[in-house]
C-alpha cells in the first residue's frame, strides 16, 4: 500500500475543519501533518484533532511556505481574498494544492494561480464541491448517455434562504464585497460551473445578467427598531432577528452552523453568544449593516448549438440551498429535486426515477453538502496517491473557464450589457 499523502492545512476555520477530516476517517490514505491559522482557538482545534506537532502549527503560513517542504500537499481554506498568495506559494514548493472556492476574487489573480501550479507541475482541485455530489454527478451520466437528446435548455436555480443570506451576505464574511467578493462569485460559482459542466463540450457564446441589491437597507428598517436586536423592541417580529438565529438555537443546545461561526474564540453557549451578539457584527440590525452584495440575481447564458441556460439566486426563500433544475432536451425533461431525479420520456410518455450511490461515512460531514465533501476530498487525495490527475473533475483549466464566466457575468450586470466570447483564439 502507498504511504498516506501528508497534508498542511492553511486556514482552519470550517471548511478546512470540515476537509480535513477525512484523514480522521482515513488514517491509512491521509496524515494532516501541519496547520497555519492566526486564530489561536481554530489553529489549536485543528492540532489536537490531528495530533499535529508544535513546531508544526504557526499562526502565518508564510513560514510553512518558506521551510523546506514538509508535506505532499496543502488544503487552502483562507478567506477569499486570501486565496491566491499561498496558492502561488505553495504550488511554486511543490504541494499539490486543494483551494477553497472561489479560486480567487479577481480573474487575473485566477488566472495566476492556473500558471503557477502549471510551471511547477503541481495539481490543483479547486472545491466545487457539488460537482462531486453522486445526485448531481448522475445528471451529467444521464445528458451524456443521451436518455433526453440534444440538450435544448437549462433551467437552474439556487435559494439561498432567508436567514442563511442574513447571517452570512448581510452581517457575515460575505456581505461586502471590498473585504470578500460579489455575491455571485461567493455563493454562486457553483451553480454557474455545473452548468457549464452540464453544457460540455458546447462553449458559451454570450451572457447576460440582472441582479440587485433588495430590502436589507436603511429604507426598510422597521419603525422603532434599534441598530442591535438584543435592545430592538420590535425584535419580535423581525424574521431576521439574530436572537432569533442564534440565541434560540444555543438554548435547544443546536451549537453547529451558524452559531458556530460567530463564536470564532471560543465553543459557542449562551453566554458566549449573547456577548457575540452584543459587540459583533452578528447582532447588527440587518437594516443597518455595510452590506452591498446581491440578493438576487439572473443570469442568462447561449451556448453553441442554440443551447440556452438561465440561472437565478434568490435570498429569499423557505429552503437553504436545496437547488431545483430542469433541463430540456430534445427526446425527455430531466427534473432536479431535494436529492431526487426523474426523467420524462416524451416517446413513452413515462417518468422514471434515477438513484445514485449516496454512500458517504456518517461522521463526516457537518454542512449540508457532506457527501460531495468528502468524495471531493477523496478524489483530491486519490489523484496525489497515484499522480494522476483524472481523478480531479474540477481541476485547473476547467474551473478557470467557468469562474471566468461568473466574472463576466458580473461586468453584464454592472455595465448592462451582453457579453460576447471570442474562441477565435
Amino acid at each position: 500500500m502507498s504511504p498516506p499523502v501528508r497534508v498542511i492545512v492553511v486556514g482552519a476555520g470550517c471548511r478546512g475543519e470540515i476537509y480535513s477530516r477525512y484523514a480522521i476517517i482515513h488514517p491509512d490514505r491521509v496524515q494532516v501533518v501541519g496547520v497555519a491559522d492566526p486564530r489561536k482557538f481554530a489553529r489549536t482545534k485543528l492540532q489536537q484533532l490531528h495530533n499535529i506537532a508544535n513546531e508544526n502549527s504557526y499562526e502565518d503560513w508564510h513560514i510553512l511556505a518558506e521551510q523546506e517542504k514538509c508535506a505532499d500537499a496543502v488544503f487552502i481554506c483562507t478567506p477569499d481574498t486570501l486565496h491566491k498568495e499561498p496558492a502561488v506559494a505553495f504550488a511554486k514548493k511543490g504541494y499539490h494544492v486543494l483551494l477553497e472556492k472561489p479560486m480567487a476574487t479577481t480573474a487575473e489573480d485566477c488566472i495566476e494561480i492556473v500558471k503557477a501550479c502549471s510551471e511547477n507541475g503541481v495539481m490543483l482541485s479547486v472545491c466545487h464541491v457539488l460537482r462531486y455530489d453522486p445526485v448531481l454527478c448522475k445528471i451529467k451520466e444521464l445528458i451524456d448517455s443521451g436518455v433526453i437528446g440534444d440538450v435544448i435548455h437549462i433551467q437552474h436555480f439556487e435559494p439561498i434562504g432567508f436567514y442563511h443570506f442574513a447571517h452570512a451576505f448581510v452581517r457575515g464574511n460575505w456581505r461586502n464585497e471590498a473585504e470578500s467578493s460579489f455575491s455571485l462569485l461567493a455563493k454562486s460559482c457553483h451553480d454557474i460551473d455545473l452548468i457549464h459542466q452540464w453544457a460540455k463540450p458546447r462553449r458559451c457564446l454570450k451572457v447576460t445578467s440582472f441582479g440587485f441589491i433588495s430590502h436589507f437597507n436603511q429604507e426598510n428598517k422597521p419603525a422603532g427598531a434599534s441598530d442591535r436586536c438584543l435592545d430592538c423592541s420590535v425584535e419580535d417580529n423581525c424574521p431576521y432577528s439574530a436572537s432569533k438565529i442564534y440565541l434560540e438555537r444555543v438554548k435547544k443546545e443546536e451549537t453547529g452552523w451558524p452559531v458556530s461561526v460567530i463564536c470564532p474564540n471560543s465553543l459557542p453557549d449562551i453566554e458566549t453568544v449573547t456577548e457575540a451578539l452584543k459587540v459583533g457584527p452578528y447582532g447588527r440590525c440587518v437594516y443597518e449593516c455595510d452590506n452591498d452584495v446581491c440578493s438576487n440575481q439572473v443570469v442568462n447564458m447561449e451556448f453553441e448549438g442554440g443551447l440556452t441556460a438561465a440561472f437565478s439566486m434568490v435570498a429569499f426563500t423557505e429552503d437553504i440551498c436545496k437547488r431545483k433544475t430542469t433541463i430540456y432536451g430534445s427526446k425527455g425533461e430531466l427534473s432536479y429535486k431535494d436529492d431526487k431525479i426523474s426523467v420524462y420520456n416524451f416517446l413513452t410518455q413515462k417518468t422514471t426515477k434515477h438513484v445514485a450511490n449516496m454512500e458517504c461515512p456518517a461522521n463526516f460531514g457537518m454542512t449540508g453538502h457532506a457527501q460531495a465533501d468528502y468524495h471531493l476530498v477523496c478524489s483530491f487525495i486519490s489523484a496525489v496517491t497515484n499522480n494522476d490527475p483524472s481523478f480531479i473533475v474540477s481541476g485547473p483549466e476547467e474551473t478557470l473557464k467557468s469562474h471566468l464566466l461568473v466574472f463576466e457575468a458580473e461586468r453584464s450586470r454592472r455595465e448592462s450589457i451582453v457579453i460576447h466570447f471570442d474562441h477565435s483564439g
